[in-house]
């Protein structure tokens, strides 16, 4: 018989989860190094400030490029080997930086990474599908997802000791290489849980306890005849750039609003990061401990997200408070939302889809939350500068969570799973 509690079942597949928590926090660094630093490249390259914007639109570009085919190389060639390609990818381009000195070099190895980086996401989702199973997988997701905030907190704590030491090449070389260190634990961790030699049969009879999904191949362009791979693009589209926003503009916000520069904004980044790991880590919590609870899984995922909606909300009041600490707070409890909103997102995939296909649909949805980030950005500086107001960018943030579950909801009022013969 199948067990239906953890206790003595095993916990290697929290091992994995580890391993994707960290693999996400090098994604989150690597990708900030440059931003951190952009000051001194500035000077010492003489960028204006459009064609440092010119090398920061190349990463993004090529993120969102990135999104569709490494998720369906994903697909092809399995969890294993195709997170070791991207990590390896990433944290060569990383390092490369450290070798150019000229615009178009810069913005070449950025292309490249965002390439490279847009492969995290897709091979995590995925290796959660294989290895979770449905009433654990948002828990793990928002496990993993709350790297991002934690490579949020660690570059700016390191980057400039590295910097200021050994100067902004080793900077490159050196966070680059982590991604290698990652890559030899990984290729001697994971296998597919039917594989795997450490894994107790209690284990592996847990994580299977799903009822067996069909052996589908389903041709990429068929992903998009589907409401749910939409119901999934439509949210990532509204709220992924709303944590690029605040990752790129908060320094300026608060420099803006309350003079505090640079040797001054790290606690406030950091309380504000920590508050997200938090919202991480407990929306997954909560939408699976109510599918233990007998709650089904559309009702229990929904809720979860549309408290996180309502959560967000009140960011809108952080764009004028007088009070420092007020705003800090406000904002904090948006992103701490987003990280609760985002590790049931990514998590309706592996609701909605067969594992086989997962990495696919995340690339699609990833792809459009990149491109709407590039929007976001640009439109951001464009109010920024003839407004000089963050009012209207954080009443935008403040209602995407609630359009996008809106759309969610319609395009899939029961996060019903995709079947061959019936377009659902």
């Amino acid at each position: 018989m199948i067990k239906t509690t953890t206790s003595g079942i095993g916990m290697y597949r929290w091992k994995i989860c580890a391993m994707l928590f960290l693999a996400t926090t090098i994604n989150f660094v690597d990708r900030q190094v440059l931003g951190i630093l952009a000051p001194q490249l500035q000077k010492e390259f003489s960028w204006s400030d459009s064609q440092y914007g010119f090398i920061v639109s190349s990463f993004q570009a090529a993120y969102a490029i990135g999104f569709l085919f490494m998720g369906h190389l994903l697909d092809k060639i399995g969890t294993r080997v195709g997170s070791m390609i991207a990590i390896g990818f990433w944290s060569t381009a990383t390092m490369m930086h450290a070798l150019v000195s000229s615009l178009f070099g810069f913005a070449a190895v950025r292309f490249l990474l965002g390439l490279g980086e847009a492969g995290n996401f897709p091979s995590a989702l995925k290796a959660v599908s294989e290895w979770f199973p449905r009433k654990e997988r948002a828990l793990a997701t928002g496990i993993f997802v709350s790297g991002a905030s934690i490579g949020a907190i660690v570059a700016p704590l390191t980057v400039p000791f590295i910097a200021i030491h050994y100067g902004w090449q080793m900077t490159f070389i050196v966070t680059g290489a982590i991604g290698f260190v990652w890559i030899l634990f990984w290729m001697r961790m994971y296998k597919s849980p039917q594989d795997h030699p450490n894994l107790s049969k209690a284990e592996l009879e847990y994580i299977t306890s799903d009822p067996v999904e069909p052996q589908l191949k389903i041709p990429w362009l068929q992903l998009l005849r589907y409401r749910q791979t939409w119901a999934f693009a439509f949210g990532a589209f509204m709220t992924h750039p709303i944590f690029s926003f605040f990752l790129f503009f908060l320094p300026k916000f608060f420099y803006s609003n309350y003079e505090i520069g640079i040797d001054k904004i790290g606690p406030i980044l950091m309380v504000i990061y920590l508050m997200s790991d938090v919202g991480s880590i407990f929306g997954g919590w909560a939408s699976s401990a109510l599918i233990k609870r007998g709650w089904s899984i559309n009702k229990s995922r929904k809720t979860t997200m549309l408290i996180s909606a309502l959560c967000v909300v009140p960011v809108y009041f952080a764009a004028e408070a007088t009070e420092l600490w007020l705003a800090v707070g406000l904002i904090g409890l948006a992103l701490a939302a987003h990280s609760a909103w985002s590790a049931n997102l990514f998590t309706l995939t592996t609701d909605m889809f067969p594992r086989q296909v997962v990495g696919s649909v995340v690339g699609i949805g990833s792809m459009l939350g990149a491109v709407g980030g590039m929007f976001a950005a640009t439109i951001g500086g464009f109010l920024l500068q003839t407004t000089g107001s963050y009012v209207s960018l954080f009443l935008f943030a403040g209602c995407a969570y609630l359009i996008a579950f809106t759309g969610i909801h319609i395009l899939s009022p029961k996060l019903k799973s995709i079947t061959l013969d019936k377009i659902i």
